[in-house]
């Protein structure tokens, strides 16, 4: 790749992250909801964390691939963007599949259709900054991405509760069958998810490869025996990054599993099925929204104190102490309003969660191997996935009583681990700490 990465203005970089947008927009349908329409379709609450086990999954599997064959792809649409196109066809298929589920494993099918194109498309997006910014412009980069996925998330959580409130909702479901806001939700969604990841291939263009570098010794290996050895040779760094990101995704994950039913169990006092539990789930769309709407606006400051030099890993540790105050307040509230102090903290975190370690690796990773290594990097966002549905179903059922409020404590107990992990991640002297 040709090395001489020159500045680009705002509008430039606002256009190249617009994709996320819709990855967002449809990756925020599925974290609000697909816990609800399992259960819709019959699941228990103990059930929930093995049929999410879908996402990580898929992710363990897609990520490293997808970035190992994007850093070596090239062809009439570029390197990143013909994974851009495939992954958000995909998933806008499945998005609208999803709300048509008649059973809880064909909804779980389709999860696992629909997690694995959004990776598709989203792993080398988190490449495309390295790839087209210069160094001083990649926690920009990053910060754009994080404001664009606010705006995505907050119009994806509360997208059933708006159309219900406008009158498209219908009445009261019953159990086995899926509200019809959920269904023109995902609908809405699978358009938003492609158009948005078209805009930014029709605005953006690649930088071609430099022809006259000399020929990767290990490039005539097996894609197995590379991504092998570049596991055992992550950088340091990385290393002490990636206990941080399993312990904030864990967090994040126990939030994802369980808030919405919580809602529903826990402040609206209703079973799924009933009226109550349907409004719960909405309210709990709202409280995402209202955290993403947080963390857009908290994006728009990123910028300006990426802009200014401000330390990245100040940034971060704050917004880490912010979510895990935010989702362990959650069990202090008897009134939905209330839930909202709480999503503040959230949507603090989120908007730090979403750029910071981003911004702290790419300068630590080798260029040529962006794609990979990003890919690698979030294995420890889909592994501490793998170990919660493994583990949070048993735990909620003869731990927890079959409550999933107190599973929301416990992940954000995990996000103040992760803040205090980030004391022992090197620093990179060449940034503000």
């Amino acid at each position: 790749m040709n090395s001489q990465r020159i500045p680009l203005t705002l509008p430039a970089i606002w256009n190249m992250s617009f994709g996320f947008f819709g990855i967002q927009f449809g990756w925020g349908l599925q974290m609000a909801n697909m816990s609800s329409i399992y259960q819709y379709l019959g699941a228990s609450e103990s059930d929930l964390a093995i049929l999410w086990l879908a996402a990580p999954v898929t992710g363990l599997i897609v990520q490293p691939i997808i970035g190992h064959y994007s850093d070596r792809t090239w062809t009439r649409l570029g390197r990143r963007r013909p994974y851009f196109l495939a992954g958000a066809l995909l998933a806008s298929c499945a998005l609208v599949a999803m709300p048509n589920s008649s059973s809880v494993w064909m909804a779980a099918g389709l999860l696992w259709m629909l997690d694995a194109s959004v990776n598709i498309s989203m792993e080398p997006f988190r490449a495309f900054v390295g790839d087209l910014l210069p160094p001083s412009q990649r926690q920009l980069g990053f910060s754009m991405q994080s404001l664009l996925i606010g705006l995505g998330a907050v119009l994806s959580g509360s997208l059933p509760w708006i159309i219900t409130h406008l009158g498209f909702g219908g009445g009261p479901t019953a159990r086995g069958s899926i509200p019809h806001s959920v269904h023109l939700a995902f609908y809405l969604g699978s358009v938003v998810f492609l158009g948005s990841v078209l805009y930014t291939i029709v605005t953006t263009a690649e930088i071609p490869p430099d022809t006259s570098a000399p020929k990767a010794p290990d490039s005539d290996r097996s894609a197995a025996f590379q991504i092998f050895h570049g596991l055992l040779e992550m950088p340091h760094m990385m290393r002490r990054l990636a206990v941080v990101q399993f312990f904030t995704w864990l967090g994040l994950f126990c939030m994802w599993l369980y808030f919405g039913p919580a809602v529903g169990t826990e402040i609206f006092h209703g079973a799924p099925g009933s009226e109550a539990y349907q409004r719960g789930v909405e309210w709990s769309g709202v409280c995402v929204s209202a955290y993403s709407f947080i963390a857009f606006v908290v994006s728009f400051l990123l910028v300006g104190l990426a802009r200014k030099g401000i330390g990245t890993r100040t940034l971060y540790r704050t917004g880490l102490i912010c979510a895990g105050l935010g989702l362990i307040s959650t069990c202090l509230w008897t009134r939905q309003e209330y839930l909202l102090i709480s999503m503040a903290g959230v949507g603090i975190g989120w908007a730090t969660i979403l750029s910071m370690p981003y911004a702290m690796l790419t300068d630590a990773i080798p260029a040529e191997k962006m794609g990979f290594y990003m890919g690698v990097f979030n294995f420890f966002i889909v592994l501490p996935q793998i170990v919660a549905a493994a583990v949070l179903g048993p735990v909620v059922k003869h731990l927890y009583g079959g409550h999933a409020l107190p599973a929301v404590v416990t992940g954000g107990v995990s996000l103040l681990v992760a803040a205090g992990a980030l004391s022992f991640v090197p620093r990179d002297h060449s940034r503000p700490a």
